[in-house]
């Protein structure tokens, strides 16, 4: 968890609009429209999710992504981890070793247990993994339906149902997963 890219955004939004979608296959291609990305950035981010058993693609012509398991039992740390791999927040690189000072040869009292530098960010990255496997996609997909007014909601199925129905036209057979 070096650094929390733009693709673990990409991803938390695409399974915030796949919540409630039991039935409805996404595409990566609408997911990525959807979100003015291209189809291309997004398909690598839903294979890793695929991958990690967050989402199940279905085939055919109206495949697409449907959520694998609950969106209460999707952590946000699940879907950092699956994204991004699960990498230290913080590498440490032994600078204190390096001080002019010890001329390349440091003492032991400066190299002896782990560098209060590198406990500091090993606690903060204890605290945030731990603060994003508190937190469900159930939870915020809850949040964001709540506040969002009601044609908000009509208005992004009527869209998603659109796009489902216009697959399989004879311009859309390209990729059953990622059709236009």
């Amino acid at each position: 968890m070096a650094h929390v890219t733009a693709s673990v955004e990409y991803g938390l939004h695409c399974l915030l609009w796949m919540v409630g979608k039991d039935e409805t296959p996404m595409s990566s291609r609408d997911l990525a429209d959807l979100q003015g990305i291209s189809p291309a950035f997004l398909a690598k981010i839903m294979v890793k999710l695929e991958k990690a058993g967050i989402v199940r693609a279905t085939e055919g012509v109206r495949g697409g992504y449907v959520l694998a398991r609950k969106p209460e039992d999707i952590s946000f740390l699940a879907v950092v981890d699956a994204i991004e791999g699960h990498k230290p927040l913080f590498d440490c690189q032994d600078i204190r070793g390096r001080c002019a000072v010890f001329e390349g040869n440091p003492p032991g009292w400066a190299m002896g247990g782990v560098c209060a530098v590198h406990a500091v960010m090993l606690r903060a990255e204890k605290a945030m993994r731990q603060e994003l496997a508190k937190q469900s996609l159930g939870e915020i997909a809850q949040g964001l339906f709540r506040v969002a007014p009601p044609d908000f909601t009509t208005a992004l199925q009527g869209w998603i149902d659109r796009r489902v129905s216009d697959r399989g036209r004879k311009s859309d057979l390209v990729d059953p997963v990622s059709p236009k």
